[in-house]
């Protein structure tokens, strides 16, 4: 009779514990059908409610969640806005937002862009660059130093003196260099691209062709002289002056002076 009992409890007890699986499970469909979760939803939501818009999404679509106000509404996007980055589960693809100081970001510990007043380092955004660096506030990121570069030194150039090579004995020569890269802001000064030393030479004789900048002066002034004699006014027609006998008065004393000395001369050798 024990026996009979016993058994006829754990029977009771099974049904009971079905009984209450079965309720679960209506449950739950009842969830699943309630009025505010619709199947038949837009935008890539694969599920959706009036309320929060999208619960969950189409395959390979990210869920992101967006803020009105004080309200959070669920977006389903091909790619994570900027701000987040994207992490696919087996269940759900996920934009999960950036570090503070990140504008954009691969991951959570790994920053590809800055926010303002940041520069970015090997994935993270620093106040100020670490030393043997500098900050680019074009890029906004911290970079190498570089320094002022220069080619070889050219050859000396002929000796030369005011702009000729003949004409002289102690003169000048020159030579020059390139700037192959110019320096960063913290970078080394470039340094002078000529040098100039004196210089000896035998001196020889300058050519018609080989003249020198006082040689062309010359020539320049020459021509003002004669345009000086053409601009002399012509007096023919006009009446004479009265400056015009000195000069016929200068040589009629001249001419006696002469007459004096030729007869001094005559009465010594007498």
């Amino acid at each position: 009779m024990h026996l009979r009992l016993i058994s006829w409890f754990f029977i009771i007890l099974n049904f009971m514990e079905y009984i209450g699986s079965q309720n679960a499970s209506r449950g739950r469909r009842q969830r699943r059908m309630h009025p505010n979760v619709s199947q038949g939803c837009q935008g890539g939501c694969a599920t959706c409610s009036d309320y929060n818009g999208c619960l969950s999404c189409k395959p390979r679509l990210f869920f992101v969640l967006e803020r009105i106000g004080m309200k959070q509404i669920g977006v389903c996007l091909s790619s994570c806005p900027s701000g987040y980055y994207g992490t696919r589960y087996p269940d759900i693809n996920k934009c999960t937002k950036c570090k503070a100081d990140c504008d954009t970001c691969f991951n959570k510990n790994f920053c590809t862009k800055c926010k303002s007043g940041f520069y970015l380092h090997l994935g993270k955004c620093l106040d100020n660059c670490p030393e043997g660096l500098e900050a680019n506030n074009h890029t906004m990121e911290c970079v190498s130093i570089v320094h002022c570069e220069a080619s070889e030194w050219s050859p000396w150039s002929p000796c030369m003196k005011k702009g000729k090579t003949c004409g002289f004995k102690r003169g000048t020569e020159t030579r020059v260099r390139e700037i192959t890269q110019h320096p960063s802001a913290k970078g080394n000064l470039c340094p002078p691209t000529s040098e100039t030393r004196k210089c000896t030479v035998q001196r020889k004789k300058c050519q018609k062709g080989e003249r020198g900048k006082k040689g062309r002066e010359r020539k320049r002034k020459k021509p003002n002289k004669e345009e000086s004699k053409d601009a002399v006014p012509d007096n023919k027609g006009l009446e004479p002056s009265r400056e015009t006998p000195e000069p016929r008065e200068n040589k009629d004393k001249q001419q006696q002076k002469k007459r004096k000395v030729q007869d001094k001369q005559q009465k010594s050798e007498t």
